[in-house]
């Protein structure tokens, strides 16, 4: 087993060392001169005085730069903190001060949004320091921030040993699974455990390419494709909704042989669609940061369940549960539980709220499994709005908003009720060049959900706000 994350790179370097490892516009790297780079980055590290266990911070946007940054932090025994290349000065002020990290590496333009700390551009990591031996596959690798936009920041512990083991578990998939004979589109934001981990993570494991790309446009995204016969496509859904406006579709996506979501919930319709137009079926699966972050996926799977996000990775357990933490009966809803070798070890700096004593973590999110093990997802637990003492899933709210009469997209939050403790508020956008008639959508949700479900307040508003990956910012909405 690799100690150090980084150590799987140089295995890759020397099965595959000339063929191609990074596309990044017009430049490329080969496996062996990635591990170079990666060498002299860690070195530079090393030479900076930075000693193991001390926190890199990342403000690098996909490029090759991120990787040789990234890759080197964690070779010289260092902590890689990627962030969001959309924070403000106050957000980075706040995760410099909770990571207490001595470094910050900045991509071009963004090194004036740190204050009070030493920041260098990747091509200043130079030097050929010696570097300190890997240890324990149970040091800290990566600080993952799963807030910090919007509240206090918090940020899950993944160790080598929590990184390594999800690239394991996606590498014993069956036939769908990724090997050397791939390209990879990587637009996937790298500072988001999906991106980092399941794209970066998995291409350094088997050996494919990746071709780098900064931000999706459905243009210059499918270029990308053609023009290096791109066989993966991990997309959040928003992408692949851009991607139904191109007439060219299906041509454009001809040597694509996998499509992959799974940052936000894949809508069913959405994903009917697109296959219809590309010819492709859309592979769901299920993640997240504290599990490093691959949970289920319906890779491997001949036919698919429709809503289904697919049965759990090779080495992961997943298991719903009731309140007290009991098995639910059958295929009732309950919390998600997961355990392996995946998952992280808590949340920075005390390692508090990880996986319990037997190696359980409660996700938070709630779902039931069918009886052949495939996951279905039903809401966040966090996000349950109890009204009159009664449960209510935002999501079995806003499935029933969209298809109201104008409504093109829905978002639910719980609000302070003096009647009823909390009570359904609605956000509602309109179709294009459609008005949205309160009245009537009011009366289809009473039509269709109990009187305790139904929206007491319905607000029209020209968008949602999505974070990265496509999921709707409840916590903007909220503020």
């Amino acid at each position: 087993m690799n100690v150090n994350f980084a150590d799987i790179l140089r295995d890759t370097a020397q099965r595959h060392g000339e063929r191609p490892a990074l596309v990044d516009g017009d430049r490329r790297l080969t496996w062996s001169e990635l591990d170079q780079a990666v060498d002299r980055t860690a070195q530079g590290l090393a030479a900076a005085g930075l000693v193991p266990g001390y926190r890199v911070l990342l403000l690098v946007a996909n490029s090759i730069e991120f990787v040789t940054s990234y890759l080197g932090v964690l070779r010289a025994g260092l902590v890689a903190v990627p962030l969001n290349t959309g924070l403000t000065k106050p957000e980075l002020a706040a995760v410099t001060a909770h990571s207490g990290a001595r470094l910050a590496i900045a991509g071009p333009g963004l090194a004036d949004r740190f204050e009070g700390i030493r920041t260098v551009a990747p091509d200043e990591l130079q030097g050929d320091a010696p570097l300190p031996p890997s240890k324990d596959p149970e040091t800290l690798a990566v600080l993952l921030y799963t807030s910090g936009t919007s509240g206090d920041p918090r940020a899950a512990m993944l160790t080598h040993r929590a990184l390594a083991a999800n690239v394991r578990n996606l590498s014993e998939l069956g036939e769908d699974r990724m090997g050397p004979e791939d390209t990879v589109l990587g637009v996937l934001p790298m500072f988001h455990a999906f991106g980092l981990n399941a794209v970066l993570g998995w291409a350094v494991a088997t050996g494919a390419a990746l071709v780098v790309e900064q931000r999706f446009d459905p243009e210059g995204t499918l270029d990308l494709v053609r023009r290096y016969g791109v066989t993966r496509l991990p997309l959040a859904p928003p992408a692949l909704h851009a991607l139904l406006t191109r007439s060219d579709l299906r041509d454009a996506l001809k040597t694509v042989k996998v499509v992959l979501t799974g940052a936000s919930t894949l809508d069913r319709a959405l994903a009917d669609r697109f296959e219809q137009a590309a010819g492709l079926h859309v592979h769901q699966g299920y993640g997240l940061t504290e599990a490093s972050p691959g949970v289920t996926t319906t890779l491997g799977e001949a036919e698919p369940k429709p809503g289904s996000v697919g049965r759990p990775l090779p080495n992961v357990e997943v298991r719903i549960a009731d309140e007290q933490g009991e098995d639910v009966e059958g295929d009732d809803p309950g919390e998600i539980l997961i355990r392996g070798g995946n998952l992280f070890s808590g949340y920075w700096p005390d390692a508090v709220d990880g996986p319990d004593d037997e190696g359980w973590y409660r996700t938070g999110d709630v779902g039931f499994l069918d009886p052949d093990g495939d996951l279905f997802l039903v809401d966040r637990l966090r996000e349950l709005i109890i009204v009159s003492g009664f449960n209510v899933f935002p999501s079995e709210v806003e499935d029933v908003l969209v298809a109201a009469p104008g409504v093109r997209e829905a978002a639910v939050i719980g609000v302070p009720s003096e009647e009823t403790g909390e009570a359904v508020k609605a956000f509602v956008v309109p179709l294009p060049d459609a008005s949205v008639d309160l009245a009537a959508v009011r009366e289809y949700a009473e039509g269709r959900l109990a009187r305790f479900k139904c929206p007491v307040e319905i607000e029209v508003v020209d968008h949602l706000p999505h974070s990265v990956t496509g999921k709707v910012a409840k916590g903007r909405l909220r503020g």
